[in-house]
């Protein structure tokens, strides 16, 4: 293909199509129909499922941010005493 990466239009009127063509034609445009449809679906529960895995990953980082912040039992700590 030259110019486009389409095909030129077709005229039913003009061309003189037969009638199994534009049958053909129609079936042809309800299976691409129907597979645009299962590809949106797809990509809608495909984005649905990264947004919350996201949100789960985050949330547990800032929980555990949070808990590592509040952990006091390092700041009590003593050394030992040397003996001599």
């Amino acid at each position: 293909m030259a110019s486009g990466d389409q095909m030129p239009k077709l005229n039913l009127e003009k061309d003189k199509v037969d009638r199994t063509v534009i049958d053909y034609i129609k079936i042809v445009e309800a299976q691409n129909r129907a597979r645009v449809e299962k590809l949106r679906r797809i990509r809608r529960n495909n984005l649905i499922t990264a947004f919350g895995l996201g949100v789960g990953v985050l949330s547990i980082y800032g929980y555990s941010i949070y808990s590592v912040s509040q952990e006091k039992f390092l700041d009590d700590f003593e050394r030992p005493a040397i003996k001599n």
